[in-house]
């Protein structure tokens, strides 16, 4: 599975910005797709994933209520829609997929390449 990250840039503090991730290869089928993100000086964390079967979604405690993941099974592509965006949302947003449910660092199966999200305040 190769993984196609897009949609990031320069925002300012309150504003918004939609990530969008597509798959090629194979389908994201039964897997999780999800992001994560790592700011400069700090370690890589979780940020969201959705279940392709069923759409159950999981939030970063950070995130939640201010960002929604989705998928659109037609177009084999995960979103990232990010609103209130806060200069501590800054760094480079990692998109995955894994076949565990919850996603973490140690089994993401697949990495794309990131996509750098700014936020001036």
């Amino acid at each position: 599975v190769q993984l196609q990250a897009s949609g990031g840039g320069v925002v300012q503090a309150g504003g918004s910005l939609r990530l969008s991730c597509a798959a090629t290869g194979r389908s994201f089928g039964d897997y999780t797709a999800g992001w994560f993100r790592q700011a400069p000086g700090k370690e890589r964390e979780f940020v969201a994933s959705i279940r392709w079967s069923g759409g159950i979604a999981y939030y970063a405690d950070s995130v939640e209520g201010r960002f929604t993941v989705s998928r659109d099974s037609a177009k084999n592509t995960a979103s990232l829609e990010m609103t209130s965006l806060q200069p501590e949302d800054s760094g480079i947003y990692y998109c995955v997929a894994g076949a565990a449910i919850r996603l973490q660092s140690g089994n993401v199966a697949y990495w794309g390449q990131g996509t750098l999200v700014t936020v001036s305040s």
